[in-house]
């Protein structure tokens, strides 16, 4: 037996692992744990980011990130149905890709949970600082090496936080995650309900300044629509995390594909209509690459009050970004440790129902990345790790179609085909449109993966050691 592509055999329709986590989830909680992913930092301040690449074309760069993540989602949708286990991309790969591919998958999924979770926690650490300088709270705890200080701990506090509500049990941290999920919501309404009534189409116009394509613009920063769609994209992608809550679902059949698609449907409503609100509202160029740009719009419109509100919405949103990542990296990381790649002792369940150790070990691992490590420098890899799993998914779908055309499918994506081509050359299309620097970056982080999988992984195998059948082409 190959052990570079050896795979793991599907599980019948119903079949659940002996140490599966309860099944406590329904569909309203995974659509809110999506949208809780989704919407986030992204559209709060990537509006500006995009404007500043694309022009009033951001909304065709909203739109065309959009597509690309609708075509992932439903790839997802129908895989996650027809084998409803906790690795998300991993797990597909492991059963349709290989193990080595899988791992490589796996290993992408880790630098992009990782680094947004990290992301986050400093982003969420940067609004609360304010707070505690006004307090006396020593400026050097609140901000990393990198920026003269000793170590962020406002961000590994968030953390912290966010973890403990994830080992009081699924169900209750779901339950929170619903509550904020609908207050940024009401937030995000309140902006448009203000923003729209001063739209004036003349503030589209040049619609798209930049061009189409992806190119320098001169002054060393990439330009044109998807130039920002590629940046924008970051704002879309979240909905995996629902993915890795299958073994959770009470009718994972029916509802992941509920919670998956609705979410995308709901964020990108949401992101075209503040975007829409944005663009018309002002020119974009008073809050092109602004880090408030949705606050700042408001305050053009002689709407301080609610300026202020919206940015507090921010500081609400991010947690709940936090929790749905850091929920799906461990969810990762247990079905990692099921296959034999992380020990094993740190799939066991507690008491109350959740993945306890390896959940302390995801936080500690991102609490250091937030804490110490430069994350502003890096953060452009979550992008390139999603997309790389995203490709995978699309190849799983469409070589499952032909491979086992016989396996049920509680929901089959329609024009299959075209999605899953959508899929692989849309995410294929946007990560060519990432920068070098980061493309540089992705294949070292590769390499090392590969060399992991080499000299440990290969060797480590759950299956490599077991006698379970293994699907051969």
């Amino acid at each position: 037996m190959n052990s570079w592509t050896r795979r793991k055999p599907i599980a019948p329709a119903g079949e659940r692992h002996p140490d599966a986590l309860p099944p406590t989830l329904s569909w309203p909680h995974l659509v809110a744990l999506g949208v809780g992913a989704i919407v986030g930092t992204g559209i709060l301040t990537l509006i500006g980011v995009g404007a500043d690449r694309a022009g009033p074309a951001v909304l065709l760069s909203f739109a065309i990130a959009g597509a690309v993540c609708a075509c992932a989602a439903l790839a997802y949708a129908e895989l996650a149905a027809m084998m409803p286990a906790a690795g998300s991309a991993y797990s597909y790969s492991y059963a349709v890709l290989g193990e080595t591919i899988a791992w490589v998958v796996g290993w992408s999924l880790i630098l992009e949970y990782s680094l947004v979770v990290s992301t986050v926690a400093v982003g969420w650490s940067g609004y609360a600082s304010p707070l505690l300088a006004g307090i006396g709270f020593p400026a050097a705890l609140t901000q990393g090496p990198e920026l003269g200080g000793i170590i962020n701990l406002p961000a590994v506090f968030i953390i912290a936080v966010v973890t403990g509500l994830l080992l009081l049990g699924t169900r209750e941290s779901a339950r929170v995650n619903t509550v904020l999920v609908l207050v940024k919501i009401a937030t995000l309404s309140l902006f448009v309900a203000y923003a729209l009534p001063h739209f004036d189409a003349a503030n589209l116009h040049p619609f798209m300044p930049y061009g189409f394509a992806a190119s320098d613009g001169g002054d060393g920063v990439h330009r044109g629509v998807m130039a920002a769609a590629a940046i924008i994209f970051f704002a879309f992608y979240g909905f995996d995390a629902i993915s890795t809550a299958a073994e959770e679902t009470k009718r994972p059949e029916r509802d992941l594909a509920i919670g998956i698609i609705g979410s995308m449907v709901a964020c990108t409503l949401i992101y075209l209509l503040v975007a829409a609100a944005a663009v018309g509202a002002v020119s974009f160029s008073r809050f092109a690459d602004s880090p408030e740009p949705l606050a700042l719009i408001l305050r053009s419109l002689n709407q301080a009050g609610v300026a202020r509100i919206v940015a507090t919405a921010a500081v609400i949103a991010l947690p709940t970004v936090l929790l749905a990542f850091l929920y799906g990296q461990s969810r990762i990381f247990l079905a990692m440790a099921r296959d034999g790649f992380l020990p094993q002792g740190l799939a066991r369940i507690s008491r109350r129902g959740t993945p306890t150790r390896i959940t302390l070990v995801t936080a500690v691992l991102v609490a250091i990345l937030a804490g110490l490590l430069p994350i502003g420098k890096i953060a452009a890899l979550a992008n390139a790790g999603t997309l790389i799993a995203f490709i995978a998914v699309g190849l799983c779908l469409l070589i499952l179609r032909r491979r086992s055309p016989e396996l049920p499918r509680p929901f089959r994506v329609p024009a299959a085909t075209l999605v899953g081509l959508g899929a692989i050359g849309g995410c294929l299309y946007l990560f060519l449109s990432l920068p070098t620097q980061t493309l540089i970056w992705c294949l070292i982080w590769n390499a090392i993966g590969v060399a992991i999988y080499a000299l440990y992984g290969r060797r480590k195998s759950i299956l490599g050691q077991t006698p379970l059948p293994v699907e051969r082409d």
